[in-house]
């Protein structure tokens, strides 16, 4: 019953008419429709393991292209992540590492570069990035920020920019605010709160299966969207030259997720169709991360990224990619494109952030080691002050205060333990492997001019509200 009511609601208050439109494909470069979720954790969703969320449309994408199983963020918060992706740069060099943030004037956007090679390029859905000219897309609408309330995206929008762009490749972005906080969409009693099986990370309370059955129907809304944004690929005429990629972005707003550089909050999912070049019903294990997404859309577009013009900072012209191209791995055709991913996190302007718990961390396929700068502090954002966190403490005094509370460094086997929940960094076993990490981490914060605590303490001034302050 509760599938019939998911798709009665969807084709009520989703789907457009069903017409078909073709236009003359010839030999012009693909189009481009990037689909990205918002706070989902790539385990909640049945092509990376799920056996308890209903996703179908996520299914059905994943039999018809590619599941790629190490991507990763480089910040697990929203807009950091964007711009990350969007700029094909590390959140410090680009300017967006705190949340609520923006890149710095001068540089070019993945919107810019698309525009160059001939394309239309829409965002439909939430922004979440700055200084708007900086991303010259055609907007569309939707709720920009959102809490959740209120009408959401109208994809028919979506589907009439399709029609109008026939002749010339299109880029659409659908930046979905599903399924953030509150999760108040979909069908609220879909799930059973008791029955939900919840990861070793968590504390098992009534709030927290409470707030995850609510999450996952939500995810099961945001399902529903997919298959629209599929459907109107279908009715397009040109699903055989058109991507579609979809994002899981950072993980949920529980703990030990979003917020933090453990692989609960870094690890995304990337799910990509491309008929007669990717192989359906595929599984890539490359190690990447977000920055790499938009060398790859270059290259996709018919560009090599290693000779764009990323604009420039500081006087300083053609600042080049962090990010690298990762089209062979689509295709089939490579295995390999990064041995480390990299990545930060800053309280320094979170809504009730901590003053400055700088995060920083670098992984490998196997080991993920992590360096708290400011550890003898506490680590705070909305979470901690909520009736959910006050549960862990009182049921698991010892697991949520670890979530406060961290050692300076932390290691991880990822292998053996995909959780993180034993942290290996005093073990004499694998003090190799660790100082292997520290020090290419200490590489990449060179690379990005990333001064540790000097960076965390300036992070207010990377935030357009602060502006006149700074």
């Amino acid at each position: 019953m509760m599938h019939k009511e998911i798709k009665i609601v969807c084709a009520a208050l989703l789907c457009t008419a069903g017409f078909s439109f073709k236009s003359p494909v010839k030999d012009r470069p693909p189009n481009i429709i990037f689909i990205m979720a918002d706070d989902l954790t790539m385990g909640d969703i049945g092509p990376y393991g799920s056996t308890q969320v209903y996703t179908p449309n996520l299914t059905r994408l994943a039999k018809e292209g590619v599941c790629l199983d190490n991507m990763f963020n480089m910040v697990p918060v929203c807009s950091p992540t964007r711009q990350s992706l969007l700029t094909g740069l590390g959140p410090v060099r680009n300017g967006a590492y705190p949340n609520h943030t923006m890149i710095y004037d001068g540089i070019k956007t993945l919107p810019v570069y698309l525009k160059e090679l001939g394309y239309r390029a829409a965002l439909i859905g939430k922004k979440h990035y700055a200084p708007e000219s900086a991303f010259p897309f055609e907007y569309l609408g939707g709720r920009d920020g959102d809490m959740g309330y209120g009408k959401d995206v109208e994809l028919s929008k979506a589907e009439d920019y399709i029609r109008k762009s026939k002749g010339k490749p299109y880029f659409l972005m659908f930046t979905s605010n599903q399924p953030h906080e509150p999760w108040n969409r979909g069908n609220q009693k879909a799930y059973d709160p008791a029955k939900i099986k919840l990861n070793p990370n968590m504390v098992d309370t009534r709030t927290t299966r409470s707030r995850m059955a609510k999450y996952f129907a939500e995810i099961t809304y945001l399902d529903s969207l997919v298959g629209v944004c599929l459907d109107m690929v279908d009715r397009s005429g040109e699903k055989d030259n058109t991507v579609v990629i979809f994002a899981t972005e950072q993980g949920n707003s529980f703990p030990f997720s979003k917020w933090t550089l453990y692989d609960q909050g870094l690890r995304s999912g990337i799910i990509a169709r491309w008929p007669g070049k990717i192989k359906p019903g595929t599984r890539n294990a490359a190690m990447l991360q977000y920055s790499d997404i938009t060398p790859t859309l270059i290259d996709i577009a018919g560009a090599d990224p290693l000779k764009v013009n990323t604009g420039s900072k500081d006087g300083m012209e053609n600042m080049g990619f962090d990010g690298r191209s990762f089209k062979n791995i689509l295709t089939g055709s490579g295995s390999h494109v990064r041995d480390y991913v990299f990545a930060e996190m800053t309280t320094r302007g979170l809504i009730r952030g901590s003053e400055a718990y700088g995060i920083r961390s670098a992984r490998s396929n196997k080991f993920l080691y992590i360096h708290n700068l400011n550890y003898k502090s506490e680590f705070q954002n909305t979470l901690t002050n909520s009736v959910l966190f006050r549960e862990w403490m009182t049921t698991n005094y010892e697991r949520a205060n670890f979530y406060l509370k961290r050692p300076e460094e932390e290691f991880y086997d990822v292998i053996k333990d995909p959780f993180n929940l034993y942290n290996l960094a005093a073990d004499p076993e694998y003090a190799v492997a660790k100082k292997e990490l520290q020090e290419k981490l200490s590489d990449f914060m060179k690379q990005q001019n990333d001064k540790g605590l000097a960076t965390e303490m300036d992070a207010l001034s990377r935030q357009p509200k602060n502006q006149t302050k700074h």
